[in-house]
């Protein structure tokens, strides 16, 4: 059966950064693209960034706006993980940040579909 399991979130001041893991049981997560999304308080689901492949070697990562030059999506395929390095954080970045795979291996996170969805882990920016 299929799991992802996020952890790594947590409160944190405004300017600092938080390292979130998905770690999946039943599927190999390097044959798949893997996502982040994340759903602020009151707000819609958002693709956060995504990391994909194409044959063995030809990876991709895509960002949303608001992640770009301060988010990093990354594998260690050794250990079945994906993580999100999110740096220089803000009020705006607050939300339930979840783990997602699509069965494709190439996509940007525009275009995203996930076919399935962790629980989430909970991010909150705060003085």
């Amino acid at each position: 059966q299929l799991q992802l399991v996020e952890s790594g979130g947590g409160l944190v001041e405004p300017g600092g950064s938080l390292r979130l893991s998905c770690t999946a049981s039943g599927i190999t997560l390097d044959r798949y693209a893997v996502g982040w999304f994340r759903q602020a308080p009151g707000k819609e689901r958002e693709g956060v960034a995504c990391i994909s492949i194409r044959g063995v070697t030809v990876e991709n990562t895509d960002y949303a706006d608001s992640a770009k030059g301060r988010f990093a999506i990354s594998r260690d395929n050794a250990k079945n993980t994906v993580y999100l390095q999110m740096n220089s954080l803000n009020p705006d970045d607050t939300g339930i940040y979840y783990c997602v795979v699509e069965y494709n291996a190439w996509t940007t996170i525009r275009a995203m579909t996930p076919d399935h969805w962790g629980p989430g882990t909970q991010v909150t920016v705060s003085s």
